[in-house]
């Protein structure tokens, strides 16, 4: 599979189109506008603790509060605070990391929040999810650092490695391998693309994740709430680190500085694939070049169809989408119902499994497959299922069909929905949903006529194929009746890109003549 990341860097901020052998995958936006990315870390304020809800609400200089809950306080919470505090004072040097520090007692599960951030001002805070509708960003205070290969976990000791290497020999040796390497009370999670990866690897990533802990503890000396103390990687880089792969053989952009920084990137963690990185200078919009817009125009529209024929229907609400599969009218021309179905369903579940990523749908998904009878074909179109969202990088669980034909597919949202308008103005009524009368359309043409060949020789009319037909019908047609008043013959010439009560005029040189 060639993999290809174009990226369109306008005005508003950037769009970033991720192709699998040609096809769209993937597509993120990083807009100038966005200050709070999952991933950021700010020294918060506590507004608010409820204990009714098990929560807090933390001002991070969103519009709306944040929303801190007990179970995303962290087990180390104690320790996160009183190291916080003796950051901003000034106590503790950056070089010290957490070697030295002496942490605090655990708290319990099943506590509640009064008791630990009652008569508290500050606390150290991570985006968890983006402000989605009309909530403020989630939090949590379990603060992690990601890397290409290694997951830095201030305040923990532990080591954990990627569910997803098979390996149970390579688990042991990553394992065995970080644990040597890790500082004192820092925990690391070993993630999938560290499989077959030597020491020296691990150890430059583990570094570099160390210096920038130590870059946060400098932002917080002397910082006040509400304060940014570390940023995540923009969108770009943070897709290079989680997807750069061996089959990455390409990296478009349009933007001089943005092809320098993502070149510079990748020379730092693959220098080998440097060279994938170009530069787009077409006079053709990247996107339109890429053939990537007409993708996104037939791909987020409620309605979106298949090549066999059938169709899928998207609905959403504020926390469940409905996905509706149909066979359409060329998709069941042959086979028996049963096998028909199967293969409509087959080739929904992989466009279903494309759209997911594409738009980020999240929260409950819920699918109408076109119902079908055996056990087997409907264990087979779960399998399926399950292989096409293994490349999903948002945590989900597809559960079996129902009696009814029915899946349900739950799956993480912790940024808004990429939502495009397809729909485009009607060039006829404008948006309104309204036209001139066509009872008057022939008079206002005969109108402008009796004005315009008093000063041409030769007017041409252009207009909608259907006026057309209807300017010549009948002898004597109208177009006759204009010859006889005028004494000039009136060329018509049918146009489908008009609309149906548009017209236009052209005098002997075939320019446009503008009436006032």
């Amino acid at each position: 599979m060639n993999k290809e990341l174009i990226i369109n860097v306008g005005s508003e901020g950037l769009d970033l189109a991720l192709l699998e052998d040609k096809y769209l995958t993937e597509l993120h936006q990083e807009r100038t506008t966005n200050q709070f990315t999952v991933g950021d870390i700010y020294l918060g304020k506590i507004k608010k603790v409820m204990p009714g809800l098990n929560a807090a609400f933390i001002e991070v200089g969103h519009e709306k509060d944040a929303f801190l809950h007990y179970t995303d306080l962290s087990p180390n919470i104690r320790s996160v605070m009183k190291f916080t505090g003796q950051c901003v004072a000034g106590t503790v040097t950056p070089e010290q990391m957490l070697s030295n520090f002496e942490m605090q007692k655990e708290i319990v599960k099943t506590g509640n929040v009064k008791e630990v951030l009652n008569n508290k001002n500050q606390i150290l805070v991570q985006i968890l999810k983006e402000p989605i509708s009309t909530k403020g960003p989630r939090l949590t205070c379990e603060i992690s650092l990601a890397g290409r290969f290694l997951v830095l976990t201030p305040f923990n000791d532990s080591v954990g490695v990627s569910k997803k290497i098979d390996s149970a020999e390579e688990r042991k040796r990553l394992k065995v391998l970080v644990e040597s390497l890790k500082p004192k009370n820092f925990g690391v999670i070993v993630r999938t693309v560290a499989a077959g990866k030597n020491a020296a690897e691990l150890h430059q990533d583990l570094l570099e994740l160390q210096t920038k802990w130590q870059n946060m503890m400098r932002n917080l000396k002397g910082a006040l709430p509400v304060t940014k103390v570390l940023s995540e990687m923009n969108k770009t880089t943070g897709i290079l680190r989680d997807l750069l792969s061996p089959q990455f053989n390409k990296i478009v952009t349009n933007d001089v500085k943005l092809a320098k920084e993502v070149e510079e990137y990748i020379t730092r963690i693959a220098p080998e694939k440097k060279d994938i990185v170009q530069r787009y200078t077409g006079s053709v919009p990247i996107f339109d070049h890429f053939g990537i817009t007409k993708q996104i125009k037939s791909s987020f529209g409620k309605t979106v169809n298949m090549p066999n024929g059938s169709y899928i229907i998207i609905e959403k609400t504020e926390a469940l989408h409905v996905v509706d599969v149909n066979s359409g009218h060329r998709s069941t021309m042959d086979g028996s119902q049963e096998g028909n179905a199967l293969k409509v369903n087959l080739e929904a579940a992989e466009e279903i499994g494309r759209q997911l990523r594409l738009r980020d749908l999240g929260g409950i998904i819920v699918i109408d497959f076109i119902d079908m009878k055996h056990q087997d074909n409907k264990k087979a179109l779960q399998d399926r299922m399950k292989e096409i969202m293994e490349s999903d990088r948002a945590t989900h669980t597809i559960l079996p069909l129902s009696k009814f034909n029915l899946m349900q597919i739950t799956r993480e949202r912790v940024r808004p929905e990429i939502s495009i308008a397809t729909a485009e103005t009607c060039p006829t009524c404008a948006g309104t949903g309204e036209i001139t009368a066509s009872l008057l359309l022939i008079d206002d043409i005969e109108s402008d006529l009796d004005h315009l060949l008093t000063t041409h020789a030769t007017v041409k009319l252009y207009c909608h194929p259907i006026i057309g037909a209807y300017l010549r019908k009948g002898i004597p047609s109208l177009r006759m009746k204009w010859l006889f008043k005028h004494k000039k013959w009136i060329s018509i010439q049918a146009n489908e890109n008009l609309g149906l009560t548009d017209y236009k005029f052209f005098d002997d040189n075939d320019e446009e003549i503008k009436l006032e």
